[in-house]
């Protein structure tokens, strides 16, 4: 399991937007073998899953987030960033990445520090 620094996160207004990155830290493979996850975690609630975008580049989408946040890679750049628009006061959260392909997060037993988003007026 690689290990990633989550960034970009703060306090934005009900809709705004806000845009998370994901880098890789250290390691000797490439980032663009990495299936990645996004995941975020609410206050007294558990860390649910967000989106997903495979080494292909296909995405998926949690229900709740579909439409509004977008996923996407720079394998130059190696970073997978989460472009968030019309964003939600229930949006509020800090925001973790990870590599893999389950979207349960009990089967990752690595996370990082991960990123606060605050959303509210």
């Amino acid at each position: 399991q690689v290990q990633l620094v989550e960034s970009g996160g703060g306090l934005v207004q009900p809709g705004g937007s806000l845009r998370l990155s994901c880098s890789k830290s250290g390691g000797i493979f490439s980032f663009s073998i990495y299936d990645i996850l996004w995941f975020r975690q609410a206050p007294g609630k558990q860390r649910e899953w967000v989106a997903s975008i495979r080494s292909d580049g296909t995405t998926t989408y949690a229900n709740s987030v579909k439409g509004r946040f977008t996923i996407s890679r720079d394998n130059v750049k190696n970073t997978v960033d989460l472009q968030m628009n019309s964003l939600e006061p229930e949006d509020t959260a800090v925001y973790y990445c990870n590599s893999g392909r389950s979207v349960v997060a009990e089967s990752y037993s690595w996370w990082g520090q991960g990123t606060q988003v605050t959303v509210s007026s």
